[in-house]
């Protein structure tokens, strides 16, 4: 293949360097004499390009592969023949392999391997709206470039394995390591496929290693059949609940369990991206870009520092230079302070038909903390003074079940009302009607155990069936200074969001 390079394709591209080879075709580095820039040449193998139905496949994915534009999706420019031989022009990346950086990094940082995934899925999911299969998603075919985003090659053009299976001819060809259970036993091919070949990139982000060896590919492709992947907590225990349920998700045997498409498979792992950024508290490189693409209910997760490193960097300057006039008046005022709800409050009976609307108690601005004893992690989601900013817009949610399960006692948020205060109705707005709950109230600081004897039933077990709903509290005369949201069924819904709580005396 040396001898190729310096010879030009059709007049036009100069071969310069050699930078992939494959079983059907080999790329190059070259030079597009005529725009005088660099570009990627995919040049089918003499030996694969006598084979008519080889050269037809090649030539109809190229076309079809042509139809995408996405800039996460590397770009095809051209297409062609020379001496018989059909290559095809793709946009030159100037960076690193996605296995590379694996390779050069070990564990990608939990943020980082989230953002890539939601890139390579959002490629994947403009690449199954046209009804084309990429059938060997996997870090070699993902692509970084210089200003960090990821960019998914080899659509199928350059694969080796057989339309319809594992095996051309009775030989094992290409790599296993990421061939969903469906592929590997030769039954038909779907993006659904492609999204559990993804779930095994992600867990080598995370992890560093894929997740199965074996003596042989046969070996390894049988184990993605028949065995369950290892548990990527265990391999890295700082990976949140909710992030390894994707995993399991992606990564389900069964095609009924698994993401049916790519949209839910995005959503989900956009959710997942607030969280761990809420959770770390920053985000650089290609992690912040991909933040400000979420779409609203995820961002609204995200504290803005994470989002706007740079006017998070103006408004804390402004902060120290307000600082001095602002210390003096904070001082005069009360622990409570986030202002009122703009919805109408509760009402209590006057008697003859006459009715008080109730008083909201106000609450300090971070005065509200996940609560999950019986879970990890304990503070459930770092974002619970979402639920108590009276905005209806925001929420705190808990994590995310894909059985609608909750698999434990209870999970939930609380409040802190200091120093005391005695009320008699608590409200909840959500988004996810269904769930139930049972109020609780305390004068301890919470501890992370369950039963706990120091949380004293405050209402009757309720269930939310309203985006809008009050319960009644049974707590009398007593004041307390927390007050626990504490769910005991998901109802219909994967998770619970709580937009609002908000106490009345």
């Amino acid at each position: 293949m040396s001898a190729l390079l310096g010879t030009r394709l059709s007049g036009r591209y100069r071969l310069e360097a050699r930078i992939g080879a494959g079983g059907m075709s080999t790329v190059y580095r070259a030079l597009d004499e005529t725009l005088q820039r660099q570009v990627a040449i995919k040049l089918m193998n003499r030996e694969v390009a006598t084979d008519s139905d080889q050269l037809e496949r090649f030539r109809r994915e190229a076309r079809a592969v042509a139809q995408l534009s996405h800039p996460h999706v590397v770009g095809v420019i051209d297409a062609g023949e020379d001496a018989g031989r059909p290559y095809i022009v793709f946009e030159y990346v100037d960076g690193e392999t996605l296995k590379d950086r694996i390779r050069r990094l070990g564990r990608l940082p939990i943020t980082e391997a989230v953002a890539y995934a939601i890139e390579i899925a959002r490629a994947l999911g403009a690449a199954h709206a046209r009804h084309i299969v990429h059938r060997d998603v996997k870090p070699q075919n993902v692509l970084i470039d210089e200003e960090g985003r990821a960019k998914v090659t080899d659509f199928g053009i350059a694969r080796t394995l057989d339309e319809d299976g594992l095996t051309a001819d009775g030989r094992v060809l290409g790599t296993t390591d990421y061939v969903s259970p469906e592929q590997a036993l030769g039954q038909p091919v779907t993006g659904q496929s492609d999204l559990y070949s993804l779930g095994i990139v992600l867990y080598e982000m995370l992890t560093g290693e894929v997740p199965f060896r074996g003596e042989n590919q046969v070996a390894v492709a049988m184990k993605h059949v028949r065995e369950q992947i290892p548990d990527v907590q265990s391999k890295r225990p700082e990976v949140s609940a909710a992030l390894a349920a994707v995993i399991d998700t992606a990564t389900a045997k069964q095609l009924e369990n698994r993401y049916a498409d790519d949209a839910e498979l995005i959503a989900d792992l956009e959710d997942v991206l607030a969280i761990e950024a809420a959770r770390s508290g920053q985000a650089t490189g290609e992690v912040t870009t991909v933040l400000r693409t979420l779409p609203a209910r995820a961002q609204s997760r995200v504290p803005f520092p994470v989002r706007h490193r740079a006017w998070a960097a103006i408004l804390a300057l402004f902060a120290v230079v307000a600082g001095v006039g602002v210390i003096v008046w904070l001082a005069t005022r009360a622990h409570h302070g986030t202002g009122k709800l703009s919805a109408t409050p509760p009402t209590v009976s006057q008697g003859r038909g006459g009715s008080t609307p109730l008083q909201q108690i106000r609450l300090c601005n971070s005065c509200a903390s996940g609560y999950n004893p019986l879970g990890s992690p304990q503070n459930e989601r770092p974002y619970a003074p979402l639920a108590i900013d009276n905005d209806t817009t925001t929420y705190w949610s808990t994590q995310i079940y894909y059985d609608r399960v909750l698999n434990k006692a209870g999970t939930g948020l609380y409040v802190d009302a200091a120093p005391r205060t005695v009320a008699r109705e608590l409200r909840i707005i959500t988004n996810t009607p269904g769930f139930t709950v049972t109020i609780y109230a305390s004068n301890q600081t919470p501890t992370y155990t369950w039963p706990n004897p120091a949380w004293v039933p405050a209402s009757q077990s309720t269930a939310i069936t309203q985006h809008q709903q009050q319960i009644t509290l049974t707590s009398g005369s007593t004041s307390y200074r927390y007050w626990l949201v504490w769910i005991t069924a998901l109802g219909p819904n994967k998770t619970v969001q709580l937009n609002e709580v908000t106490l009345y005396k």
